[in-house]
Formats: structure tokens, sequence, C-alpha cells
């Protein structure tokens, strides 16, 4: 079985971290605010969303949101407007509760009482490389049955745990040659 890629782009390939490819899409399927949090509208539905229930403002809370409560009801009357600092506090607090939210969801979506859900492996960008370096590597399918692992790591928005649950749990089921799929 091939090891993971040590020296990835030396002869010119290019392409991303098929966890960072997998954090994205789930990501597109969480249905995150799609104004800026810079707009007003943006800034609004995101203090709604962490406010609306005390659940809620304590995974903020968790999440690093850490203002006081007369601080939050001045953002939501417009009276103050958060520093760039606390803007960013709020979209990542934002971001961590909405995936806690939606990953039950998820996770019951994906795996489809076990039957998984079909994902397409597309070959890195070999495009730069010199014609004798080239891989010859195909477009591929499989079939994810197990994503526990995987929505479970995104969820948390550990980087490292995600890359080992999506090595683990999907790639490496596509065999032999699961090496040239990890970008």
């Amino acid at each position: 079985m091939p090891e993971r890629t040590l020296n990835f782009g030396a002869y010119g390939a290019r392409g991303i971290k098929g966890y960072e490819a997998v954090a994205r899409q789930l990501d597109a399927l969480a249905g995150f605010v799609a104004t800026p949090i810079t707009v007003r509208r943006g800034l609004l539905a995101r203090l709604r969303y962490l406010t609306r229930t005390d659940q809620a403002r304590r995974a903020a809370r968790d999440a690093g949101l850490t203002v006081t409560d007369r601080t939050l009801k001045a953002w939501l009357r417009e009276e103050r407007n958060p520093s760039k600092r606390n803007l960013e506090r709020i979209e990542t607090a934002y971001r961590a509760v909405r995936r806690q939210n939606v990953s039950r969801y998820l996770l019951a979506r994906l795996n489809r009482e076990g039957r998984g859900t079909r994902v397409e492996f597309h070959p890195l960008n070999q495009s730069q490389v010199l014609r004798p370096r080239q891989r010859v590597v195909a477009y591929r399918t499989l079939n994810v049955r197990r994503w526990d692992r995987i929505v479970e790591a995104w969820a948390a928005g550990d980087a490292q745990a995600l890359d080992d649950a999506w090595i683990h749990d999907a790639v490496v089921d596509l065999g032999s040659e699961w090496g040239q799929y990890e970008y």
C-alpha cells in the first residue's frame, strides 16, 4: 500500500488535499449565511443565529465569542458596531455553532441508512508536470458508507482528525492506488 505523498508539487503538480475538498463540500452543504459579515444584514443574521436560544449562546461562548450580553444587545439594536477582531470572532463562532447544529442532519443524509453516498475522486492537476514524470491517474468513484468520523472531525473543526478520517474511512477503499488520490 502506498504511503502518503511527502514531497507534493516537486515536479509541478497542483491540487488540494482531499480532506480540504471534503471540508469545502460539507461547508457548502451546511448552508452558511451567504451575505458577508461586513454587510449589516450578514452581521445581524449571524448575531441572531448565535443569540436565538440559551444553547446557542453557550455554544457561541464555547466557540470564542466572549462579549457581554449588553454588548450583544447593542450590536443587535445597531447602537454599536463590533471591531474587526470581534467580527472575526463572530464569524468563527457562527461557523462552529452552525457546523455543530447541522452535523447530525448531514450524517444521516450522507450515511443514508447504511447505503452511503457516492463520491467522485478527481486526480491532481498534472498539466505543469513534464510528460515523463506524469502518473496515469483516472477519475474514480466510490460509495463511502462510513461518514461518522469524517463529519465529527469536520464539526469539531479538527483538520488533522478530518485528514486521518478521510484517508482511513474513504480513500484507502480505492485499493492499492489510494495514494494517487490524496491530493
